[in-house]
C-alpha cells in the first residue's frame, strides 16, 4: 500500500466520516416517522425505509421555529457587527499607536475571553433586568459582545501586525488622518482577517445557549438553540424527529457561511499567527 494512502487519504477519510456523520444522522432522523424511529427490530437505524416530511412540517407550522430563526439571525448579525466595530478600533489602537503598555492591554483583552460565561451571566442578568431589557433581543445583542470582542480583537491584532508600518507612515506624511488610514488602507488589506473574525463571532452568537436561556423567556423571542430544546421536549417525551430537523436547519446557515469564505478564513488565521 502506498505511503501516501496511509498517511494522507485514510486519515482524511476518517476525518470526513467523523465530521459528516452527525449531519447524516440528523438527516435520516428528520425523515423518519415515529414508528420507524423506535422500531429497531424491523427498521435499520442507519437508513430510511419510508421517508416522511411530518417532522419538518411540525417544526415549521406547529412551533415558533421561523421566529426562532429570525431572532437568531437578527441577534447574530447585529452582535457580530457591533463586535467587529469595537474589535477593529481596539486592535488598531493597540497595534498601530504604539502606546506604553499596549502589549499588556492586548494580553488582558485576550484573557477576558477566557472568563467562562457561566460566571458572568448572573451579574449580566441583573444589569439586563435593571435596564428593562429582559426578554428582548437587545438583551442578547448587548451581552454577546462581552465574549465576542476579546477574541476578535486578539485575532485582528495579529493580522494588523502583519501589515507593514511603512504604508501607514507614508499616509501620515501625505496628511492622512488616523481614521482615513484605518478605513482606506488597513481595512481593505485586512478583509480576510475581518471575514475570519466575523465568521467566528457569528458562529458563537448563533450557537450561544446560556445567555439566551437566561435572558429570554417568551417562546416568540427565543433563539434556535434554546427554542428547540425547551419547546420540543415535553417532560420525558422527546420529539426526536423535530429535534433533529431543528438542529439540522439551525446548523446549515453556519455551514454555508464557512463554505463560501473558507479560503479567506484559512488565510486570515495563518496571517494572524505567523509571527
Amino acid at each position: 500500500m502506498p505511503r501516501k494512502v496511509v498517511t494522507v487519504y485514510i486519515p482524511l477519510l476518517i476525518f470526513l466520516f467523523v465530521l459528516l456523520f452527525p449531519f447524516y444522522w440528523m438527516t435520516i432522523t428528520t425523515l423518519k416517522s415515529n414508528e420507524e424511529l423506535y422500531d429497531y427490530e424491523n427498521y435499520s437505524p442507519f437508513w430510511v425505509a419510508k421517508p416522511t416530511l411530518d417532522n419538518i412540517y411540525k417544526l415549521f407550522f406547529e412551533t415558533s421555529y421561523p421566529l426562532w430563526l429570525w431572532n437568531t439571525m437578527l441577534v447574530s448579525v447585529v452582535a457580530t457587527f457591533l463586535s467587529l466595530v469595537c474589535a477593529v478600533c481596539a486592535a488598531y489602537a493597540i497595534e498601530r499607536l504604539r502606546f506604553k503598555g499596549a502589549r499588556l492591554t492586548g494580553m488582558a483583552i485576550f484573557l477576558a475571553y477566557l472568563v467562562p460565561p457561566s460566571i458572568l451571566f448572573i451579574p449580566l442578568a441583573l444589569i439586563v433586568f435593571n435596564y428593562g431589557l429582559f426578554d428582548t433581543p437587545f438583551a442578547l445583542i448587548l451581552t454577546y459582545p462581552t465574549f465576542l470582542i476579546p477574541f476578535c480583537t486578539w485575532l485582528l491584532m495579529g493580522y494588523f501586525r502583519s501589515i507593514p508600518y511603512e504604508l501607514e507612515e507614508c499616509a501620515l506624511i501625505d496628511g492622512a488622518s488616523r481614521f482615513q488610514i484605518l478605513v482606506k488602507i488597513l481595512l481593505p488589506l485586512s478583509i480576510p482577517g475581518l471575514i475570519s473574525a466575523g465568521i467566528f463571532a457569528f458562529t458563537l452568537s448563533w450557537n450561544e445557549f446560556i445567555y439566551a436561556l437566561t435572558f429570554i423567556s417568551s417562546s416568540e423571542n427565543k433563539t434556535v438553540p434554546v427554542g428547540v430544546i425547551t419547546e420540543l421536549v415535553e417532560g420525558d417525551v422527546y420529539h426526536w424527529g423535530s429535534l433533529m430537523a431543528g438542529a439540522l436547519m439551525g446548523s446549515l446557515p453556519v455551514a454555508i457561511l464557512y463554505s463560501f469564505f473558507v479560503e479567506h478564513y484559512v488565510s486570515s488565521m495563518t496571517g494572524a499567527v505567523k509571527e
